[in-house]
């Protein structure tokens, strides 16, 4: 009887068909002596060449502690089995990524055993990719090799797997580098770019500019896109020749780099055409702007990036305005309008309906150009209606210093409460300054008082889990307790509101054991044999 013939009689069953050999046991004791003959027949493989040994990672081994706490994180991230309603307990998964930054700040690496669910993890998740690559260092590339699942690693999706060939002395090894620029995969390609721009911008665009006319369209405009990174004046000759170049999206890209470049030749003549278009009201308001669009995208223009066609519903003139204001750099303005500072140019009024594209297109301009004076002029006073700043309040925020993004956005929560502050919450440094984390505890609380429900606020609750300080933890805890339901309010809100602080407190009070766990003991040894089993 056939191996085949074996497996359809078990697969229908002997309630269908006497099975072969008349019974089930019969027809066990044949697929028995069937097993047996099958493997005394295969024949051994040939061995093959044993992997080489993983390299060494010399940085130190997490303290036991934090070891047993990264294994807790891995195990509850999504799709593990640890899901299900939240309650009180802290969300893990959340929490992963703020671990993975302190463990790397500590220079730690990871434990070997835990490499597996580390890579599973960041495939699962790419804003795991560049932390959790840099916890698992050399050994976790290793790994990558011997797993397709784990071909990110190899691919330098993180933008620093794929690294540097370096010689004997950690200098750039120019023949590798030179191999892989030539034969390697797109993705090694793109990151050895990147990271050769980090170490020598000249290096890399000289690198690019050997193949650039070989390469393909979509190619040429990733790689071009690499310039952000380390932008100078010597990258505008390199980018003057793209200006001309076959692909829109190339050129396009190209100019939106030189107009980053106040001194280029790009921002000069884009600071002539923006010039040419927004004046002083010379005939009777002088504090008011008069905009004189322009009335044809001419091939010097093409040719500097502006693209002609505006997008459904935008008149060209306002298209093509916004596109050179935006390209000219903001410090030709104030020259240009009676030495007037950008708050009070920000101030004019602007005539004939035009305010809200010239000041969305200085807006852009403020956050391309990193123009933290301008961009402070744009955003106003955080207690102004949010529907008065132009462009994207929060991409504004990115481009002032830390300390007075916190202060913006505390009075921006004071003022308006949390209705529309989760962008702007977004953009603050973690754990976020104590006028800020004062703000929003005092804007949930005032929303718990109003009858709200909890989840009409549970962005900025998710996002206070994870940047408020964790030493605020004590003071919340009494926000924690149900408070009286009053006449008229949200029935069960009271309830609901205390399960979401006692989250809160536990996430605060977790966040702060993990934190303890990273830190050495005095003398450099690990911190072990404190407890790791936290509030999860």
């Amino acid at each position: 009887m056939s191996w085949g013939e074996l497996v359809g009689a078990a697969l229908l069953g002997a309630e269908r068909r006497t099975p072969p050999g008349g019974s089930v046991e019969a027809l066990l004791d044949a697929a028995a002596v069937e097993t047996v003959r099958r493997r005394a027949g295969l024949r051994p493989a040939v061995a093959a060449r044993r992997p080489e040994p993983a390299p060494d990672d010399p940085r130190p081994p997490l303290p036991p502690a934090a070891a047993r706490r990264l294994a807790l994180l891995l195990t509850d991230r999504p799709g593990t089995g640890g899901g299900g309603r939240r309650g009180i307990a802290p969300d893990l998964a959340e929490l992963l990524p703020q671990w993975l930054a302190a463990a790397n700040a500590h220079g730690y690496r990871a434990p070997a055993e835990r490499l597996p669910d580390l890579l599973d993890a960041a495939r699962a998740r790419t804003d795991l990719r560049g932390r959790a690559l840099t916890l698992g260092g050399p050994r976790a590339l290793w790994l990558a090799r011997l797993n397709p699942d784990w071909g990110f690693a190899l691919r330098g999706g993180s933008g620093r797997a794929a690294g540097l060939p370096v010689d004997g002395t950690g200098e750039p090894d120019e023949a590798a580098v030179r191999l892989r620029w030539e034969e390697g995969l797109f993705a090694e390609r793109s990151a050895l770019l990147r990271a050769l721009r980090r170490h020598d911008p000249a290096a890399a665009r000289e690198l690019l500019a050997g193949t650039w006319p070989t390469e393909r369209a979509e190619d040429r405009l990733m790689f071009l896109d690499s310039l952000r990174e380390g932008l100078s004046g010597g990258d505008e000759e390199f980018l003057e020749r793209a200006l001309t170049d076959r692909s829109r999206n190339v050129r396009v890209t190209a100019a939106e780099l030189l107009s980053a470049l106040p001194g280029s030749g790009l921002a000069a003549r884009m600071a002539a055409r923006a010039r040419s278009c927004v004046a002083l009201d010379r005939t009777g308001e002088p504090d008011r702007l008069v905009v004189e669009a322009p009335h044809e995208c001419d091939a010097g223009m093409r040719r500097d990036g502006v693209v002609p066609d505006p997008p459904p519903g935008r008149g060209e003139r306002s298209w093509w305005l916004a596109q050179v204001v935006e390209a000219a750099p903001l410090d030709c303005w104030p020259e240009h309008l009676g030495g007037r500072t950008p708050v009070r140019i920000a101030a004019l009024s602007v005539a004939d309906g035009w305010a809200a594209d010239l000041h969305e297109a200085w807006a852009r301009a403020a956050v391309r150009q990193r123009h933290a004076e301008w961009a402070r002029a744009l955003l106003g006073k955080p207690s102004a209606s949010p529907a008065a700043a132009p462009g994207d309040p929060a991409k504004l925020l990115t481009v002032l210093p830390e300390g007075e993004r916190a202060e913006w956005v505390a009075e921006f929560i004071a003022a308006h409460g949390l209705s529309e502050a989760f962008r702007v919450l977004g953009v603050c440094a973690v754990p976020w300054a104590e006028p800020l984390g004062r703000a929003v505890v005092d804007a949930l609380e005032i929303a718990r008082d109003a009858g709200s429900y909890p989840w009409s606020f549970s962005g900025v609750m998710g996002l206070a889990e994870r940047c408020l300080d964790p030493a605020l933890a004590d003071r919340l805890a009494p926000l924690a307790a149900v408070p009286d339901e009053s006449e008229g309010g949200s029935p069960g809100a009271g309830g609901y509101w205390s399960e979401a602080f006692q989250r809160l407190v536990a996430t605060l009070r977790l966040r702060a054991t993990m934190l303890r766990e990273l830190e050495p003991e005095a003398g450099g040894a690990p911190a072990g044999g404190r407890a790791a089993a936290g509030p999860v």
